[in-house]
């Protein structure tokens, strides 16, 4: 069985001390690709060089939501020139953040319109970021024709699921289906993984029974695991689908 972590920030300093020993384990546990979300200009050299060190790591190219801020105009010129410059797996990760601060929300609205045109431009997926903001990211997907992506982290109701599958899109699934009020397991009973990529958003939102403490790229297995258990199908299953899902979206090869 070989998964795909579709959602994995590996190059941030909280790796820093154990990152290659991580990598390995994670590969002989059956995890053959990592794909890395870009945060902003701070944080892209080091993931860059994490995949040039490392092979099943691969690099997106955006400017996270909560990183817009007043210089977000030169942010986002960085972006475009990486763009420019050399292909990436998609475009991400962008959208909107409602809950750590709205200071700058015109701004991120502006943000993440620019990052879906250059998606549609290059004709690469978006990975959307939508915490507290998943009505307002699905409204801004609904502009738009022949856009294509993920819902990272997705932890809405049934109803916004269903409507982030009518437009095409995925739901990114990761730790907070283990979560014990999380809400993502009626979601899963319900619409199955017909549209569902398996994330860790490592080294945050660890599974039960790690919740709290840093998370790992092999904690990909606990969310197959639970999602196996809520949808009914085995183990074997649910890593083919969201790894065939996972391969589909983003183009892999």
């Amino acid at each position: 069985m070989l998964l795909i972590d579709t959602h994995i920030h590996i190059y941030l300093p909280e790796f820093n001390e154990d990152r290659v020993q991580l990598i390995e384990n994670s590969v002989v546990a059956g995890i053959s690709t990592f794909f890395m979300p870009a945060i902003d200009s701070t944080t892209h050299e080091i993931m860059l060089q994490v995949e040039d060190e490392f092979q099943p790591c691969i690099a997106m190219m955006g400017l996270h939501p909560c990183s817009v801020k007043n210089d977000y105009l030169q942010e986002l010129e960085t972006v475009k020139t990486w763009l420019q410059k050399r292909k990436f797996i998609a475009v991400g990760e962008t959208g909107l953040d409602l809950y750590w601060d709205k200071t700058f929300l015109v701004q991120q609205y502006e943000a993440f319109h620019a990052q879906i045109e250059w998606a549609l431009n290059y004709d690469l997926p978006v990975v959307i970021h939508s915490r507290d903001a998943t009505a307002e990211c699905i409204k801004v997907v609904q502009q738009y024709k022949n856009l294509r992506g993920v819902f990272h982290c997705f932890s809405g109701t049934i109803d916004q699921a269903k409507e982030i599958i009518d437009l095409g899109f995925y739901l990114g699934i990761g730790g907070v289906v283990t979560f014990k009020n999380g809400g993502l397991d009626k979601v899963i009973e319900q619409l199955g993984i017909a549209n569902v990529v398996m994330e860790t958003d490592a080294p945050y939102l660890a599974p039960v029974p790690f919740r709290g403490k840093r998370n790992h790229p092999e904690y990909l297995m606990h969310i197959a695991r639970k999602i196996s258990t809520v949808s009914g199908k085995d183990l074997r299953e649910v890593v083919d689908i969201t790894s065939a899902n996972a391969r589909k979206l983003f183009n892999l090869k």
